[in-house]
């Protein structure tokens, strides 16, 4: 997820090209199901895919496919829920587990396994009895920390919750807002996770004490408030931790020129979050039978093998290759904190409300 992811996960802040609208719908037409040849994909702004990849499933299927991408992941599945009676496209891509009993309340999605299903790994499956949505992602939402700021000024960096509230570490970090973004509220659910419901508000009033900074989202806060990302160096951003993912520094690495022997970013792993990022068949699809075939796609060895250095997550098929960069650079958290979706589904509009009363007023 989204990651990623999961979300905007880096085609901003480090040069990624993301896939615009390739083709125009027909889905206006009398038969759009037999005649419309282009199928559209709802996505937050971190979808990406090689172009290889998409032509050789555009040859094979037909379909030509179209991306809108509308912000955020939180924006993105508010967006699609206004819309919901009149979709703007087949599919969504990006829904994570945080968010994801908002959507299926909702109804934003119909029932469709796709092809491929039962390769998923156990531990990621869900709505097991409608299949209203698939796994496609998973990733990790950590705190970043930049290496250099540390070693310059002879400070070690935080590895854990309780480490961000510690004097020395004021003013230091930046985190995005948990009501419009996904990576802000998994880091928000991470801390209801390691504190509890009656302890998490007291550790937030810590850290807002110690000087936290809160943006609207994921870009903004890597790519211009983090000093240790590519982005941040040339806005001259001064935070040096800033929430983000686990696979951060690998991105760092890969799109860096010259390449560095090792990556200019680190981890606080124990600050970690598991996200997953579902895709599904939206309620009300114009081209349901080209959104299915996009999400056979999304569950092909192919594209699973592909995402990771595309979009800079984890892929959830068993068969599927982790990228040697992510071994290295960003492994996923041994012991991240995890959260059962009903309890998210019953808590985290409470909690949101009472996070932004906490820390933004």
């Amino acid at each position: 997820m989204s990651i990623t992811k999961k979300a905007t996960v880096f085609a901003v802040g480090l040069g990624l090209v993301t896939l615009s609208a390739c083709g125009s719908s027909d889905s206006g037409s009398d038969n759009p199901e037999s005649k419309s040849k282009t199928v559209t994909l709802v996505s937050h702004n971190s979808w990406a895919v090689s172009k290889g990849v998409l032509a050789a499933f555009e040859k094979q299927s037909g379909y030509k496919v179209r991306v809108l991408e509308d912000g955020d992941a939180g924006q993105a599945v508010n967006k699609a829920i206004l819309t919901k009676d009149n979709p703007q496209g087949d599919v969504f891509f990006g829904v994570d587990n945080t968010l994801l009993s908002r959507a299926l309340d909702n109804g934003l999605f119909q029932s469709y396994e796709p092809k491929g299903s039962d390769l998923i790994r156990p531990e990621y499956r869900v709505d097991q009895d409608k299949h209203r949505v698939t796994p496609v992602d998973t990733g990790d939402i950590c705190v970043n920390y930049d290496k250099a700021y540390f070693s310059e000024h002879k400070l070690a960096p935080p590895t854990t919750y309780d480490d961000l509230i510690k004097p020395e570490y004021k003013n230091l970090l930046v985190t995005e807002n948990a009501s419009t973004s996904s990576p802000g509220l998994g880091f928000l659910l991470g801390t209801s996770a390691r504190y509890g419901d009656d302890g998490w508000q007291d550790y937030w009033k810590k850290l807002k004490a110690n000087g936290v900074k809160v943006v609207d989202g994921w870009e903004q806060a890597y790519n211009e408030e983090f000093s240790g990302s590519a982005g941040g160096k040339q806005a001259k951003a001064d935070r040096p931790l800033v929430v983000s993912y686990a696979s951060s520094p690998p991105a760092e690495v890969i799109y860096a020129d010259p390449k560095p022997t090792t990556a200019p970013t680190g981890v606080a792993t124990g600050t970690c979050f598991r996200q997953v990022e579902y895709a599904g068949l939206l309620a009300g699809a114009k081209n349901t039978e080209g959104g299915k075939a996009l999400l056979d796609f999304l569950l092909t060895k192919t594209f699973q093998d592909d995402m990771p250095l595309n979009m800079f997550v984890y892929p959830v098929l068993k068969a599927a290759q982790v990228p040697p960069e992510f071994v290295k650079y960003g492994p996923q958290a041994e012991n991240p904190e995890t959260m059962d979706p009903a309890k998210i589904a019953d808590n985290r509009d409470d909690w949101v409300k009472s996070w932004t009363s906490l820390v933004l007023k």
